[in-house]
């Protein structure tokens, strides 16, 4: 499961939050919630067990720009079973409306196709979706801008990228780099608009109590999210409510990848529909033709990459130009180049983002939000760089490590991109393999490899807090308003509670995923781990200087981290070295990954059993991202028409044979109490550029667009060792 840690020299941390090592942390404990899921009595948003509810269907507009003149929901109103229509005319008034995406049914506006511009109230789910198709709405339609395009009239320059990151920054003088380099690498990279499409729908169960006493919670919510304080930041003041008056809940949430990390719209909607029931409970479940407009994705990009370097491909300079598409109604500029920055040694440094505003749905985040394909154009454009001079990927990239951060000048914490680039070299054979391309054919299947750094920013997000109670027989409750969406964030923390506390792991109860709880910030940024489990480290701690190690039944401590000098001073990041071997069919053109493996740099694993679930999960989305996920856009009305697990296609497990992900030993004393650095998102980056770098070698066909399909390798040259003679040749 892990290889050997090399070692560091790195001088003592300056504060106290040494590794913890007690026996819970680093093993490999099954999921406390592993079977309740797997026997289907896990209860999720949608089956919340309520009195009476009602159900809800979305009315979504069939234009993507203009104004509602009109909308007749007499038919509907009329289907048996039907209770009620909302729209802009009779909805509930909100208290604010300056965030458009969460200005649901409060004006006639229309600002791209999809919109929700009704909601059908009725007794059971097919009444409800039938009185949805009767609803007829009329529009006065306008031109609309929907194709994004590198030359769009109105490219801007934002203020900010995801999520405070400066959208430029320049070192140094890229035009002289170019000018006086040996080699040049200029080219353009694209990658597509993609959906996070989580198992479980975007969905919740919903109520108001009207009667409720002063400053009681008014409203309920059983909600599929990635943060329930965030639903609750996010609705309160919608709604003119005090934090204390909205109540949620998310016990099991089947996926995010991003998308629920953030409130959409069908929480609003179904706030705004409960607050009509007179305490009637309602339900609703995005259907999935309705997340592909609703609930966030990845913008595509148009990458500009340039490297300048010497003819021993030692870097001079990195150019990496952006641009992204964002929505007319509200922005989301995605920290695409942010990567680039911290990357590789190199004296001149430029990276620049640029946004299209169109009249679309809303993008959000997507697992490692700039990283997956900012990385993805710069990994292939190294692999032209290796190839232009004539040096070995791998021995490329360790050619341009870096002594410190380019962008900061800060020490790097734990920096061991070149120890995961010769294990995994090592563990994959990279030694053995034929340097030319299109030199290795099995059959009627040409064989090539790939690699790719991989690297994701360490964070921990502040303001989190944790409560420890003891419990009779020298046991303990640990609370924490923290989210499992599948990653089992519930298993991890309670072994850190074990050992914070120093007892055995069934001797902690931890309850999470309720706003009633101590705050703890979003499950998402790789930073969960981190961030909650400092807090109940911090917590414990203040319970046992408190209590002492035989408290009464009954104390209780809550608190937070304590403070770490080390954030700011390293500049910390998780590193990757992703290898993929791929098969292209000489006829049809067809890709097969045949297998992969990920060696990985992120502190200490906690529990190796979740975590190497994690980093297949990440590797397996990014090799689906590279073969497979593409949502296309029809500009003439502006919708996703790939709405569908049919037409948007993501990878099964036919197409991938065989994963291996390990991870080095070692344990990250700059970070947190438990040595650790995230893990969800490493192990998508880095993934598609491998498959890109690897369909190269296997062909001699650069591809710099993903996903990589078969029509792009249909026209092999005649030339490749591997052809020479054989009958597809006549295909060039």
């Amino acid at each position: 499961m892990s290889s050997h840690d090399t070692g560091s020299t790195r001088p003592a941390p300056t504060t106290d939050s040494g590794a913890l090592e007690v026996a819970a942390i680093g093993q490999g404990t099954r999921r406390i919630e592993g079977r309740l899921k797997v026997t289907g009595d896990a209860t999720y948003a949608y089956e919340a067990d309520v009195e009476r509810p009602l159900y809800l269907h979305l009315v979504q507009s069939t234009i993507a720009k203009g104004t509602v003149t009109g909308i007749d929901s007499t038919t509907a109103r009329a289907l048996e079973g039907v209770v009620a229509v909302l729209d802009h005319t009779n909805a509930p008034r909100l208290e604010s409306t300056e965030d458009a995406e969460y200005a649901a049914l409060q004006g006639d506006s229309v600002g791209f196709r999809g919109q929700v511009i009704a909601v059908v109230i009725a007794e059971s789910v097919e009444a409800a979706r039938e009185g949805a198709l009767l609803v007829e709405v009329t529009y006065d339609e306008q031109e609309h801008r929907a194709d994004f395009v590198a030359d769009d009239p109105e490219l801007y320059k934002p203020e900010k990228v995801n999520p405070a990151f400066p959208t430029d920054s320049n070192v140094g003088r890229m035009d002289r780099a170019l000018e006086n380099a040996d080699v040049v690498v200029d080219q353009t990279y694209r990658t597509p608009f993609e959906h996070n499409s989580p198992m479980e729908p975007h969905a919740l169960t919903a109520r108001w109590d009207h009667e409720a006493a002063e400053g009681e919670p008014v409203l309920f919510m059983h909600a599929s999210t990635q943060a329930v304080h965030g639903v609750v930041k996010t609705l309160a003041p919608l709604f003119g409510l005090d934090a204390t008056q909205v109540h949620v809940v998310s016990p099991f949430v089947g996926g995010g990848f991003g998308s629920k990390g953030l409130p959409h719209v069908h929480d609003v909607v179904a706030a705004l529909a409960a607050q009509t029931t007179g305490g009637r409970p309602v339900r609703l479940a995005l259907t999935r033709q309705q997340l592909f407009a609703l609930a966030g994705y990845r913008t595509a990009t148009i990458q500009r990459f340039q490297l300048a370097a010497d003819s021993t491909g030692r870097l001079v300079g990195i150019n990496h130009e952006v641009i992204e598409q964002t929505s007319a109604i509200k922005e989301f500029a995605e920290q695409t180049a942010i990567a680039t920055r911290h990357m590789y040694a190199a004296p001149n440094r430029h990276t620049s983002h640029r946004l299209a505003p169109l009249d679309v749905a809303v993008p959000s985040w997507m697992r490692a939000p700039g990283e997956m394909p900012g990385m993805f154009a710069h990994e292939v454009a190294m692999d032209e760089l290796a190839e232009a001079v004539g040096v070995d990927p791998v021995e490329l990239r360790i050619l341009n490590e870096p002594e410190t951060d380019p962008e900061t000048g800060q020490e790097f914490g734990h920096r061991k991109l070149v120890e995961c680039l010769r294990e995994g070299a090592s563990r994959f054979g990279w030694a053995d393999r034929d340097l030319r391309p299109g030199a290795t054919r099995d059959g009627d299947w040409l064989v090539g490899t790939g690699v790719a750094a991989a690297t994701y920013p360490y964070y921990q997000q502040p303001g989190n807090r944790a409560t420890i109670r003891a419990l009779e027989g020298g046991r303990y409750a640990v609370e924490i308003g923290a989210a499992d969406i599948g990653t089992g964030a519930l298993t991890v923390l309670s072994q850190i509670s074990a050992d914070a506390l120093g007892v055995r792991l069934g001797d902690v109860e931890v309850a999470i995923a309720d706003s009633r709880l101590p705050v703890a910030t979003v499950a998402g940024g790789s930073a969960g781990t981190a961030s909650w489990g400092s807090a109940i480290v911090g917590a414990s701690r203040a319970f046992r200087e408190e209590h002492g190690t035989s408290p009464s039944v009954g104390d209780e401590t809550t608190a937070g981290p304590a403070g770490n000098p080390n954030m700011g001073k390293y500049s910390l990041h998780s590193f990757g070295a992703q290898f993929v071997e791929l098969r292209v069919n000489i006829w049809t053109g067809e890709l097969r990954v045949a297998r992969a493996l990920g060696v990985f740099s992120a502190g200490r694993i906690i529990n190796p059993v979740t975590a190497r679930s994690q980093l297949i999960g990440g590797m397996t989305m990014g090799l689906s991202t590279g073969l497979f996920e593409e949502s296309v856009r029809d500009p003439r009305f502006g919708h996703i028409v790939t709405q569908d697990l049919a037409s948007y296609h993501v990878a099964s497990h036919a197409d991938i044979p065989e994963i291996e992900a390990v991870w080095l030993d070692e344990t990250d004393p700059l970070t947190n109490p438990m040595g650790s650095r995230g893990i969800g998102e490493i192990g998508i980056v880095g993934a598609a550029a491998a498959v890109a770098n690897a369909a190269w070698h296997a062909t001699g066909v650069r591809v710099r667009d993903i996903p990589l399909t078969a029509d792009k390798f249909l026209d092999l040259s005649p030339e490749l060792p591997a052809l020479k003679g054989h009958p597809a040749a006549a295909f060039a």
